[in-house]
């Protein structure tokens, strides 16, 4: 039976963490990685495509999740998989989901959500949120606002101009919330699954496999919820566009990759021995690029006969 790690070493988002550090069977087919780095991270959680650099951006925890040590760093890739600069950007504590915005890569980072200029790795703003406790998943739109997940806080924050504030709050209408994503007037949302009852532990109890969660899409202005699938998902980390319709995610616990096509059926594209966190996807090259969070690692798939 899988622990299931509370607060800050569940990494909020109720992480089966000591199943996801260890080699487990894997749950669908294996792909053999196009490439894959197993030096430089340290607990790489999020990997993002910008595509106007044509560059991917690592970022790694290194250390403990919530702890405001300084020690957090993202890394800049090549998409073919080799290192550009290992320490791109510091001066972090423990940052997760990645995204870009008007040549600015926006990390979130504890309670607070940290800008830095594409071309030359500096720092450019620092938005802390009010009553932010662990921020997750980050997605951007193209008229610059930023969304972020607080996933023990059960609460989608929206900063516009440099303020935040809360976008959609409490666990009947986020669940546990983790993955984000911005798709033209509606924002995604990947939970890793419903949110505990009160004075319950978050996440006590689950298994791999059993873990629940869910794939909803908000109206970005009447903030109106749609549920996009009702088969079983797991709990959804990375959320990605496949390009034709549909979405790919990670179930970081299940350890798997999926595929949800438009009409919400479900496909399992690759199994992993290791939990995948929060991917990138280049959809021209078929190429999903995952961080894998305990193994220190970070390798990418090509999907292209996945996706057929």
């Amino acid at each position: 039976m899988l622990r299931v790690l509370a607060g800050a070493l569940a990494l909020g988002t109720s992480l089966a963490a000591t199943a996801l550090a260890q080699p487990q069977p894997i749950a669908g087919p294996a792909l053999t990685p196009v490439w894959n780095l197993t030096t430089g991270f340290a607990s790489p959680e999020s990997a993002f495509y910008d595509a106007a650099s044509n560059a991917v951006f690592v970022s790694s925890i290194n250390g403990q999740i919530l702890d405001k040590d300084g020690n957090g760093y993202i890394s800049r890739l090549s998409p073919d998989g080799k290192v550009v600069a290992e320490k791109w950007a510091t001066g972090i504590d423990a940052p997760k989901g990645l995204r870009s915005a008007r040549g600015v890569l926006y990390a979130a980072d504890i309670d607070t959500v940290v800008g830095f200029d594409i071309k030359s790795g500096k720092e450019v703003s620092r938005v802390k949120i009010d009553g932010a406790v662990f921020l997750n998943d980050l997605a951007t739109a193209p008229d610059g606002s930023i969304y972020v997940s607080d996933s023990t806080a059960l609460k989608i924050f929206e900063v516009r101009n440099g303020t935040a504030s809360v976008f959609v709050e409490g666990g009947n209408q986020v669940e546990q919330p983790n993955g984000l994503l911005v798709d033209g007037g509606r924002l995604i949302l990947g939970s890793v699954g419903p949110a505990p009852a009160p004075g319950a532990p978050r996440g006590g109890g689950a298994g791999r496999g059993s873990v629940a969660g869910h794939l909803f899409a908000f109206d970005r202005k009447s903030k109106q919820r749609t549920l996009l699938t009702a088969e079983p998902v797991g709990g959804i980390d990375g959320i990605e566009l496949d390009g034709r319709g549909g979405l790919i995610v990670t179930d970081v616990i299940g350890q798997r990759l999926l595929h949800v096509s438009e009409a919400g059926k479900v496909t399992v594209l690759a199994g992993f021995s290791a939990g995948g966190a929060d991917f990138s996807y280049i959809a021209a090259r078929k190429l999903a690029i995952v961080p894998f969070l305990f193994s220190n690692s970070v390798a990418a798939y090509d999907l292209t006969a996945s996706l057929k």
